[in-house]
């Protein structure tokens, strides 16, 4: 495991990497309450490994990055510059970014704020638009005060509850690991995320696939906006899938994606 340090704050950011060097670079960002780690046990390093150099950082706030417990620490520029910081410490120029919710969200962010880091962006599940009460409404009412009073056992229960069905065992082991109080923090940060306008989306110039679940409540119509508003971005809608399933169930689509993209040369187009 390395690491990477923003400049702006200090904030240690851990990443791991896997596939051969000189290979494609693909950034796998996962979603809120996870880690990197998800991307191992839901396939994606083995699928991807053999042709492409992975890099798979943990959030701030998440994992075994740095887990500050001032909301302000969570802003997505803060976010953004993790991700650069990971990007110069394992010496990359451009990558393939893979987020999945909040790493959906970041990585429309990075595609705004740095484009010529990126070769292309995939979103799984994501959505520009603000975010207040999107927690609540992903998991359940009251989420950050049962984290602040009952800790990640507490939120982890509550969450089961609401979804009347059992958490899937490698996402309740990432939740698990959580810092409850700088998950409640990051919660409260993103709860006031202003969003993505429609100009900005328009601009960016890199190939896209979003892929949606067709019953993730949150962010279908989301990513049906997102499809529209950026030129020449590719729709997936997962049938039966909801959002917790939509980072497994994508996998097919994004490696077939990610081939394409990598087998096209510099001066290709869509």
């Amino acid at each position: 495991m390395s690491h990477a340090t923003n400049p702006a704050d200090g904030t240690r950011i851990r990443f791991t990497t896997a596939g051969p060097e000189g290979a494609p670079v693909v950034l796998l960002v996962h979603g809120s309450a996870l880690s990197s780690a998800v991307w191992r046990a839901f396939g994606y390093v083995k699928a991807l490994s053999g042709d492409f150099r992975l890099v798979m950082p943990d959030l701030r706030g998440h994992g075994r990055s740095d887990t500050p417990h001032d909301e302000d620490a969570y802003a997505m520029d803060a976010i953004v510059g993790d991700l650069l910081a990971v990007l110069d410490a394992a010496g990359v120029d451009r990558v393939h970014y893979v987020g999945y919710s909040f790493g959906a969200r970041a990585g429309l962010a990075l595609a705004v704020d740095a484009p010529d880091r990126l070769s292309s962006l995939t979103l799984l599940g994501g959505s520009a638009r603000p975010q207040a009460g999107s927690m609540d409404a992903m998991f359940f009412p009251g989420t950050v005060d049962v984290l602040e009073r009952e800790g990640m056992d507490g939120f982890v229960r509550a969450w089961e509850e609401r979804r009347r069905t059992p958490v899937d065992p490698a996402t309740r082991s990432a939740f698990l690991k959580n810092d409850a109080q700088a998950l409640a923090a990051y919660f409260r940060r993103s709860d006031r995320e202003p969003g993505i306008d429609d100009e900005m989306l328009a601009d960016i110039d890199v190939p896209v696939l979003a892929v949606v679940g067709s019953d993730d409540r949150l962010r279908v119509e989301d990513t049906r906006a997102l499809s529209r508003t950026v030129p020449g971005a590719r729709l997936a809608i997962l049938r039966g899938v909801d959002h917790a399933e939509t980072v497994s169930a994508a996998l097919p689509a994004v490696e077939t994606f990610l081939s394409a993209r990598a087998s096209r040369k510099p001066t290709d187009t869509l």
